[in-house]
Protein backbone atom coordinates (compact mmCIF):
# COMPACT_ATOMS: atom_id res chain seq x y z
CA UNK A 1 0.00 0.00 0.00
CA UNK A 2 1.23 3.74 -0.26
CA UNK A 3 2.91 5.16 2.28
CA UNK A 4 1.20 8.88 3.32
CA UNK A 5 3.30 11.37 4.78
CA UNK A 6 1.65 14.18 6.01
CA UNK A 7 3.27 17.46 5.61
CA UNK A 8 1.60 19.58 7.80
CA UNK A 9 1.58 20.79 11.09
CA UNK A 10 -1.19 20.44 14.16
CA UNK A 11 -1.23 23.65 14.16
CA UNK A 12 -1.82 24.18 10.44
CA UNK A 13 -4.64 21.71 9.84
CA UNK A 14 -6.28 23.34 12.85
CA UNK A 15 -6.17 26.41 10.79
CA UNK A 16 -8.14 24.96 7.63
CA UNK A 17 -11.52 25.42 8.88
CA UNK A 18 -12.54 22.11 10.12
CA UNK A 19 -14.37 23.91 13.03
CA UNK A 20 -16.47 25.68 10.54
CA UNK A 21 -16.63 22.36 8.57
CA UNK A 22 -18.23 20.87 11.55
CA UNK A 23 -20.95 23.82 11.52
CA UNK A 24 -24.53 21.46 10.50
CA UNK A 25 -25.04 25.27 8.50
CA UNK A 26 -22.06 25.15 6.99
CA UNK A 27 -22.25 21.13 5.64
CA UNK A 28 -26.09 21.56 4.58
CA UNK A 29 -25.05 24.57 2.09
CA UNK A 30 -22.45 22.58 0.94
CA UNK A 31 -24.27 19.67 0.18
CA UNK A 32 -26.89 21.36 -1.29
CA UNK A 33 -24.88 22.98 -3.89
CA UNK A 34 -22.70 19.96 -4.80
CA UNK A 35 -25.49 17.56 -4.59
CA UNK A 36 -26.16 15.72 -7.86
CA UNK A 37 -23.11 17.93 -9.92
CA UNK A 38 -20.81 16.86 -12.36
CA UNK A 39 -17.97 18.62 -11.92
CA UNK A 40 -14.90 18.74 -13.70
CA UNK A 41 -10.76 17.98 -13.69
CA UNK A 42 -8.90 20.32 -16.21
CA UNK A 43 -5.76 18.27 -16.60
CA UNK A 44 -3.01 21.07 -17.64
CA UNK A 45 -0.75 18.49 -19.30
CA UNK A 46 -1.15 15.43 -22.58
CA UNK A 47 -2.68 11.99 -21.59
CA UNK A 48 -0.58 9.33 -20.69
CA UNK A 49 1.94 10.66 -18.12
CA UNK A 50 2.29 11.63 -14.50
CA UNK A 51 -0.22 14.84 -13.96
CA UNK A 52 -3.02 12.87 -16.05
CA UNK A 53 -2.50 9.55 -13.75
CA UNK A 54 -2.57 11.51 -10.49
CA UNK A 55 -5.92 13.50 -11.55
CA UNK A 56 -7.78 10.80 -12.61
CA UNK A 57 -7.18 9.17 -9.49
CA UNK A 58 -8.43 12.17 -8.07
CA UNK A 59 -11.28 12.16 -9.91
CA UNK A 60 -12.25 8.80 -9.24
CA UNK A 61 -12.57 9.44 -5.55
CA UNK A 62 -12.42 12.82 -4.52
CA UNK A 63 -16.29 13.30 -4.58
CA UNK A 64 -16.84 10.69 -2.28
CA UNK A 65 -15.50 12.91 0.26
CA UNK A 66 -17.31 16.27 -0.38
CA UNK A 67 -21.04 16.93 1.22
CA UNK A 68 -23.26 15.94 -1.62
CA UNK A 69 -21.22 13.70 -3.17
CA UNK A 70 -20.61 15.08 -6.86
CA UNK A 71 -19.23 13.07 -9.37
CA UNK A 72 -16.26 14.48 -11.52
CA UNK A 73 -15.27 13.87 -15.02
CA UNK A 74 -11.64 14.63 -16.92
CA UNK A 75 -10.44 16.61 -19.55
CA UNK A 76 -7.32 17.34 -20.47
CA UNK A 77 -6.08 20.43 -21.82
CA UNK A 78 -2.63 20.74 -22.57
CA UNK A 79 -0.70 23.29 -23.97
CA UNK A 80 2.35 25.61 -22.28
CA UNK A 81 3.45 23.62 -19.44
CA UNK A 82 -0.57 24.18 -17.88
CA UNK A 83 -0.43 27.44 -18.97
CA UNK A 84 -3.56 27.59 -20.93
CA UNK A 85 -5.21 25.17 -19.01
CA UNK A 86 -4.74 27.65 -15.73
CA UNK A 87 -5.89 30.57 -18.11
CA UNK A 88 -8.86 28.58 -18.26
CA UNK A 89 -9.33 28.19 -14.91
CA UNK A 90 -8.92 31.42 -13.59
CA UNK A 91 -9.89 33.26 -16.65
CA UNK A 92 -12.96 31.38 -18.79
CA UNK A 93 -14.48 28.94 -16.46
CA UNK A 94 -17.54 28.92 -13.85
CA UNK A 95 -15.54 30.26 -10.16
CA UNK A 96 -18.63 28.40 -7.99
CA UNK A 97 -16.30 25.56 -7.29
CA UNK A 98 -17.13 23.08 -9.92
CA UNK A 99 -14.22 22.91 -11.64
CA UNK A 100 -10.73 22.07 -10.31
CA UNK A 101 -7.31 22.00 -12.04
CA UNK A 102 -4.31 19.46 -11.98
CA UNK A 103 -1.69 21.08 -12.82
CA UNK A 104 1.88 21.07 -13.60
CA UNK A 105 4.17 22.19 -10.73
CA UNK A 106 5.93 24.86 -12.39
CA UNK A 107 2.80 26.82 -13.28
CA UNK A 108 3.33 29.63 -10.20
CA UNK A 109 6.56 30.06 -10.88
CA UNK A 110 6.45 30.59 -14.87
CA UNK A 111 4.10 33.36 -14.05
CA UNK A 112 6.01 34.86 -11.17
CA UNK A 113 9.06 34.65 -13.84
CA UNK A 114 6.73 37.29 -16.39
CA UNK A 115 5.88 34.98 -18.58
CA UNK A 116 3.46 36.73 -20.66
CA UNK A 117 1.01 33.86 -21.87
CA UNK A 118 0.30 33.15 -17.90
CA UNK A 119 -2.72 35.65 -17.35
CA UNK A 120 -2.99 34.81 -13.81
CA UNK A 121 -1.79 35.31 -10.29
CA UNK A 122 -0.13 32.03 -8.74
CA UNK A 123 -0.42 33.77 -5.50
CA UNK A 124 -4.30 34.52 -5.88
CA UNK A 125 -5.06 31.07 -6.87
CA UNK A 126 -6.71 28.85 -4.09
CA UNK A 127 -4.45 25.79 -3.61
CA UNK A 128 -6.25 22.36 -2.97
CA UNK A 129 -2.81 20.30 -1.71
CA UNK A 130 -1.12 17.89 -3.68
CA UNK A 131 -0.85 14.14 -3.58
CA UNK A 132 3.21 13.97 -4.16
CA UNK A 133 6.21 15.50 -3.40
CA UNK A 134 8.74 15.27 -6.62
CA UNK A 135 12.28 14.67 -6.79
CA UNK A 136 13.27 15.52 -10.39
CA UNK A 137 15.88 13.67 -12.39
CA UNK A 138 17.93 13.95 -15.73
CA UNK A 139 18.68 10.43 -17.13
CA UNK A 140 20.38 9.55 -20.47
CA UNK A 141 20.26 6.33 -21.80
CA UNK A 142 23.54 3.64 -21.52
CA UNK A 143 23.57 3.04 -25.30
CA UNK A 144 25.30 6.72 -25.31
CA UNK A 145 27.84 5.33 -23.48
CA UNK A 146 27.49 7.91 -20.90
CA UNK A 147 28.67 7.21 -17.45
CA UNK A 148 28.24 9.97 -15.37
CA UNK A 149 26.69 13.81 -15.35
CA UNK A 150 30.81 14.92 -16.16
CA UNK A 151 30.18 13.45 -19.36
CA UNK A 152 27.72 15.96 -20.32
CA UNK A 153 30.48 19.00 -19.75
CA UNK A 154 32.20 17.37 -22.88
CA UNK A 155 29.45 15.85 -25.21
CA UNK A 156 26.33 16.41 -26.97
CA UNK A 157 23.72 14.75 -25.55
CA UNK A 158 19.68 15.07 -27.17
CA UNK A 159 17.19 15.94 -24.61
CA UNK A 160 13.15 15.50 -25.37
CA UNK A 161 11.50 18.34 -24.40
CA UNK A 162 7.25 19.07 -24.08
CA UNK A 163 6.99 22.64 -23.28
CA UNK A 164 7.78 25.18 -20.30
CA UNK A 165 8.23 22.34 -17.73
CA UNK A 166 11.12 20.01 -16.06
CA UNK A 167 11.54 18.70 -19.31
CA UNK A 168 13.05 21.99 -21.19
CA UNK A 169 13.95 23.91 -18.39
CA UNK A 170 16.41 21.51 -16.76
CA UNK A 171 18.50 21.34 -20.00
CA UNK A 172 18.28 24.90 -20.36
CA UNK A 173 19.56 25.89 -16.93
CA UNK A 174 22.38 23.38 -17.20
CA UNK A 175 23.42 24.87 -20.50
CA UNK A 176 23.18 28.55 -19.36
CA UNK A 177 24.66 28.11 -16.17
CA UNK A 178 27.04 24.82 -15.93
CA UNK A 179 29.45 23.83 -19.45
CA UNK A 180 27.20 21.33 -20.76
CA UNK A 181 26.08 20.50 -23.69
CA UNK A 182 22.68 19.13 -24.08
CA UNK A 183 21.10 19.59 -27.52
CA UNK A 184 16.83 20.24 -27.18
CA UNK A 185 14.79 18.44 -29.33
CA UNK A 186 10.92 19.94 -29.06
CA UNK A 187 7.66 19.32 -29.75
CA UNK A 188 6.97 16.09 -28.71
CA UNK A 189 3.48 15.84 -27.25
CA UNK A 190 4.27 14.03 -23.53
CA UNK A 191 7.00 12.55 -21.75
CA UNK A 192 5.48 8.82 -23.04
CA UNK A 193 6.70 9.91 -26.56
CA UNK A 194 9.84 11.01 -25.32
CA UNK A 195 10.65 7.47 -23.54
CA UNK A 196 9.78 5.84 -26.98
CA UNK A 197 12.02 7.97 -28.96
CA UNK A 198 14.99 7.26 -26.88
CA UNK A 199 14.44 3.33 -26.87
CA UNK A 200 14.27 3.63 -30.39
CA UNK A 201 17.57 5.70 -30.19
CA UNK A 202 16.30 9.11 -31.78
CA UNK A 203 17.13 10.45 -28.52
CA UNK A 204 19.54 10.25 -25.72
CA UNK A 205 17.64 11.33 -22.70
CA UNK A 206 14.96 13.66 -20.74
CA UNK A 207 14.85 15.62 -17.61
CA UNK A 208 11.52 14.85 -15.52
CA UNK A 209 10.07 13.90 -12.10
CA UNK A 210 11.65 11.04 -11.03
CA UNK A 211 8.21 9.39 -10.08
CA UNK A 212 6.95 9.34 -13.84
CA UNK A 213 10.57 8.74 -15.18
CA UNK A 214 10.58 4.95 -13.29
CA UNK A 215 6.41 4.19 -14.52
CA UNK A 216 7.13 5.58 -18.16
CA UNK A 217 10.63 4.19 -18.38
CA UNK A 218 9.18 0.52 -17.25
CA UNK A 219 11.33 -2.27 -18.37
CA UNK A 220 13.34 0.08 -20.01
CA UNK A 221 14.22 1.19 -16.56
CA UNK A 222 17.74 -0.54 -16.18
CA UNK A 223 19.33 0.47 -19.80
CA UNK A 224 18.71 4.53 -18.43
CA UNK A 225 21.47 6.01 -16.34
CA UNK A 226 20.23 8.87 -13.94
CA UNK A 227 22.80 11.36 -14.28
CA UNK A 228 21.82 13.98 -11.03
CA UNK A 229 19.01 14.47 -8.47
CA UNK A 230 17.63 18.07 -9.25
CA UNK A 231 15.84 18.54 -5.54
CA UNK A 232 16.26 20.01 -2.70
CA UNK A 233 16.15 17.35 -0.50
CA UNK A 234 17.42 13.55 -1.32
CA UNK A 235 15.16 11.01 -2.65
CA UNK A 236 15.55 7.43 -0.95
CA UNK A 237 15.91 5.16 -4.05
CA UNK A 238 18.30 7.29 -6.11
CA UNK A 239 20.31 7.71 -3.17
CA UNK A 240 20.55 4.11 -2.53
CA UNK A 241 21.38 4.13 -6.59
CA UNK A 242 24.12 6.48 -6.45
CA UNK A 243 22.68 9.72 -7.58
CA UNK A 244 24.92 12.07 -6.91
CA UNK A 245 22.59 15.68 -5.94
CA UNK A 246 23.04 18.80 -7.68
CA UNK A 247 24.57 20.86 -4.88
CA UNK A 248 27.10 18.21 -5.04
CA UNK A 249 28.13 19.06 -8.86
CA UNK A 250 27.81 23.08 -8.51
CA UNK A 251 31.25 23.98 -7.58
CA UNK A 252 33.55 27.15 -9.22
CA UNK A 253 35.20 24.52 -11.70
CA UNK A 254 31.84 23.48 -13.90
CA UNK A 255 29.98 26.59 -13.73
CA UNK A 256 29.65 28.51 -17.14
CA UNK A 257 31.69 31.89 -18.08
CA UNK A 258 30.67 34.56 -15.92
CA UNK A 259 28.42 32.82 -13.49
CA UNK A 260 29.22 32.36 -9.73
CA UNK A 261 28.67 29.47 -7.34
CA UNK A 262 26.19 31.33 -4.81
CA UNK A 263 23.94 32.67 -7.26
CA UNK A 264 24.05 29.51 -9.39
CA UNK A 265 22.72 28.05 -6.29
CA UNK A 266 19.96 30.26 -5.72
CA UNK A 267 19.30 29.78 -9.59
CA UNK A 268 18.49 26.37 -9.23
CA UNK A 269 16.71 26.44 -5.41
CA UNK A 270 14.49 28.38 -7.26
CA UNK A 271 13.31 25.83 -9.56
CA UNK A 272 13.14 22.83 -7.10
CA UNK A 273 10.29 24.95 -5.24
CA UNK A 274 8.17 23.23 -7.59
CA UNK A 275 9.32 19.95 -6.87
CA UNK A 276 7.80 20.51 -3.10
CA UNK A 277 4.29 21.45 -5.02
CA UNK A 278 4.66 18.25 -6.56
CA UNK A 279 1.10 17.50 -8.19
CA UNK A 280 -0.95 20.15 -7.38
CA UNK A 281 -4.42 20.49 -7.80
CA UNK A 282 -6.36 24.11 -7.26
CA UNK A 283 -8.99 26.30 -8.01
CA UNK A 284 -9.51 29.93 -9.03
CA UNK A 285 -8.98 32.87 -7.02
CA UNK A 286 -13.10 33.69 -7.19
CA UNK A 287 -14.41 30.70 -5.64
CA UNK A 288 -16.05 31.12 -2.15
CA UNK A 289 -13.78 30.52 0.35
CA UNK A 290 -16.61 27.78 2.06
CA UNK A 291 -16.28 25.33 -0.70
CA UNK A 292 -12.53 25.82 -1.15
CA UNK A 293 -12.39 25.20 2.89
CA UNK A 294 -14.68 21.75 2.34
CA UNK A 295 -12.35 21.12 -1.25
CA UNK A 296 -9.32 21.06 0.69
CA UNK A 297 -11.28 18.69 3.77
CA UNK A 298 -11.45 16.01 1.00
CA UNK A 299 -8.75 15.94 -0.60
CA UNK A 300 -7.23 15.41 3.06
CA UNK A 301 -9.74 12.64 3.79
CA UNK A 302 -9.56 11.68 -0.07
CA UNK A 303 -5.72 10.29 0.69
CA UNK A 304 -6.90 8.11 4.41
CA UNK A 305 -9.56 6.15 2.09
CA UNK A 306 -8.69 2.55 1.43
CA UNK A 307 -10.68 2.48 -1.75
CA UNK A 308 -8.60 5.51 -2.85
CA UNK A 309 -5.25 3.73 -1.60
CA UNK A 310 -5.86 0.45 -3.46
CA UNK A 311 -6.52 2.41 -6.26
CA UNK A 312 -3.23 4.06 -6.50
CA UNK A 313 -1.55 0.89 -5.31
CA UNK A 314 -3.42 -0.34 -8.57
CA UNK A 315 -1.99 2.62 -10.59
CA UNK A 316 1.61 2.15 -9.06
CA UNK A 317 1.64 5.44 -7.66
CA UNK A 318 2.90 6.33 -4.21
CA UNK A 319 0.93 9.38 -2.26
CA UNK A 320 2.55 12.25 0.04
CA UNK A 321 -0.38 14.71 1.05
CA UNK A 322 0.74 18.23 0.53
CA UNK A 323 -1.99 20.52 1.93
CA UNK A 324 -3.25 23.19 0.26
CA UNK A 325 -2.42 25.46 2.87
CA UNK A 326 1.64 24.45 2.74
CA UNK A 327 1.67 25.64 -0.95
CA UNK A 328 -0.29 28.39 -0.53
CA UNK A 329 2.08 29.26 1.46
CA UNK A 330 4.85 28.58 -0.58
CA UNK A 331 3.67 30.43 -3.79
CA UNK A 332 3.29 33.86 -1.72
CA UNK A 333 6.79 33.58 -0.24
CA UNK A 334 7.95 32.76 -3.86
CA UNK A 335 6.27 36.07 -4.58
CA UNK A 336 8.38 38.11 -2.50
CA UNK A 337 11.62 37.21 -4.06
CA UNK A 338 12.94 40.18 -5.88
CA UNK A 339 11.90 40.87 -9.38
CA UNK A 340 15.63 40.63 -10.61
CA UNK A 341 16.04 37.71 -9.48
CA UNK A 342 13.33 35.73 -10.98
CA UNK A 343 14.19 38.01 -14.89
CA UNK A 344 17.39 36.56 -14.33
CA UNK A 345 16.31 33.23 -14.04
CA UNK A 346 13.70 33.84 -16.64
CA UNK A 347 16.45 34.88 -19.26
CA UNK A 348 18.11 31.21 -18.11
CA UNK A 349 15.09 29.17 -19.28
CA UNK A 350 15.85 30.59 -22.65
CA UNK A 351 17.68 27.20 -24.06
CA UNK A 352 21.33 28.29 -25.33
CA UNK A 353 22.05 25.60 -27.88
CA UNK A 354 21.54 23.47 -30.66
CA UNK A 355 17.57 23.12 -30.93
CA UNK A 356 15.50 21.44 -33.06
CA UNK A 357 11.60 20.45 -33.83
CA UNK A 358 10.59 17.34 -34.01
CA UNK A 359 7.30 15.88 -36.06
CA UNK A 360 6.50 12.61 -35.29
CA UNK A 361 5.23 10.24 -37.78
CA UNK A 362 1.94 8.81 -37.01
CA UNK A 363 1.85 5.00 -37.83
CA UNK A 364 -0.14 1.85 -38.54
CA UNK A 365 -0.71 -1.15 -36.18
CA UNK A 366 -3.55 -3.51 -37.10
CA UNK A 367 -4.75 -6.81 -35.23
CA UNK A 368 -7.75 -8.52 -33.54
CA UNK A 369 -8.32 -6.66 -30.19
CA UNK A 370 -7.34 -9.37 -27.14
CA UNK A 371 -7.96 -7.11 -24.29
CA UNK A 372 -9.84 -3.64 -23.24
CA UNK A 373 -9.24 -2.04 -19.94
CA UNK A 374 -11.66 1.14 -18.19
CA UNK A 375 -14.65 1.24 -20.78
CA UNK A 376 -12.22 1.45 -24.07
CA UNK A 377 -9.68 3.53 -22.13
CA UNK A 378 -6.63 1.30 -23.22
CA UNK A 379 -7.21 -1.40 -26.12
CA UNK A 380 -4.96 -4.05 -27.01
CA UNK A 381 -4.27 -5.60 -29.95
CA UNK A 382 -2.02 -8.76 -30.45
CA UNK A 383 -0.11 -10.88 -28.00
CA UNK A 384 2.89 -11.88 -26.98
CA UNK A 385 5.93 -9.85 -28.33
CA UNK A 386 3.86 -8.98 -30.92
CA UNK A 387 1.09 -6.87 -29.10
CA UNK A 388 0.70 -3.58 -29.23
CA UNK A 389 -1.67 -0.89 -26.39
CA UNK A 390 -2.90 2.22 -27.40
CA UNK A 391 -4.15 5.06 -25.38
CA UNK A 392 -8.02 6.01 -26.13
CA UNK A 393 -9.28 9.71 -25.06
CA UNK A 394 -12.80 10.26 -25.35
CA UNK A 395 -11.74 13.66 -26.52
CA UNK A 396 -9.21 13.58 -28.68
CA UNK A 397 -9.13 10.15 -30.46
CA UNK A 398 -12.20 9.21 -33.31
CA UNK A 399 -13.41 5.85 -32.96
CA UNK A 400 -14.89 4.17 -36.12
CA UNK A 401 -16.60 0.73 -36.04
CA UNK A 402 -17.35 -0.46 -39.58
CA UNK A 403 -17.06 3.04 -41.09
CA UNK A 404 -19.57 4.43 -38.25
CA UNK A 405 -18.24 7.30 -35.30
CA UNK A 406 -18.76 5.40 -32.23
CA UNK A 407 -17.89 5.99 -28.41
CA UNK A 408 -14.42 4.00 -27.44
CA UNK A 409 -16.61 1.43 -24.95
CA UNK A 410 -17.91 -0.11 -28.39
CA UNK A 411 -14.56 -1.40 -29.04
CA UNK A 412 -14.64 -5.11 -27.88
CA UNK A 413 -12.55 -8.38 -27.80
CA UNK A 414 -12.63 -10.17 -30.91
CA UNK A 415 -13.12 -6.87 -32.96
CA UNK A 416 -10.07 -6.16 -35.73
CA UNK A 417 -8.73 -2.70 -35.76
CA UNK A 418 -6.25 0.02 -36.86
CA UNK A 419 -4.24 2.38 -34.39
CA UNK A 420 -3.37 4.99 -35.76
CA UNK A 421 -0.68 6.74 -32.77
CA UNK A 422 2.98 7.60 -32.50
CA UNK A 423 3.51 4.23 -31.30
CA UNK A 424 2.84 1.85 -28.54
CA UNK A 425 1.33 2.79 -25.63
CA UNK A 426 0.79 6.22 -26.79
CA UNK A 427 -2.51 7.82 -27.34
CA UNK A 428 -4.41 6.89 -30.44
CA UNK A 429 -5.07 9.87 -32.84
CA UNK A 430 -7.60 7.51 -34.70
CA UNK A 431 -8.68 3.94 -33.95
CA UNK A 432 -10.63 2.10 -37.22
CA UNK A 433 -12.35 -0.74 -36.25
CA UNK A 434 -14.35 -3.63 -38.88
Amino acid sequence: MPTIRTVTSAILAATVGFGVIASPTFADEIADFYKGKRLKVIIGSGPGGGYDTYARLVGRHLGRHIPGNPTFIAQNMNGAGSIVATNFMTNVAPQDGSIIGGLQREIALVQLMGVKQAKYKAEQIQWLGSLAKEAGVCAVAKHTGIKRFEDTYTKEFAMGGTGQNATEFWPALFNNLVVTKFKLIRGYPGTPQIHLAIQRKELDGVCQSWASFKEIAGPYLPQMVPLVQVSIQPDAEMKKLGVPMLEELLTKDNLAKGQNVEDVRTFFKLTMVPGIMGRPFAMAPGVPKARVAAMRKAFVGMVKDPKFLNDAKRVRRVIELVTGEEIQKLVTDIAKVPKSKLAALQGHFKFKGKVEKVVLKVVIDSGTVTKTKRGGRRITIGKGKGKKTAKVSGRKTTVTVAGKKVKRKAIKVGMKCAFHYYGNKTTAKKIVCE
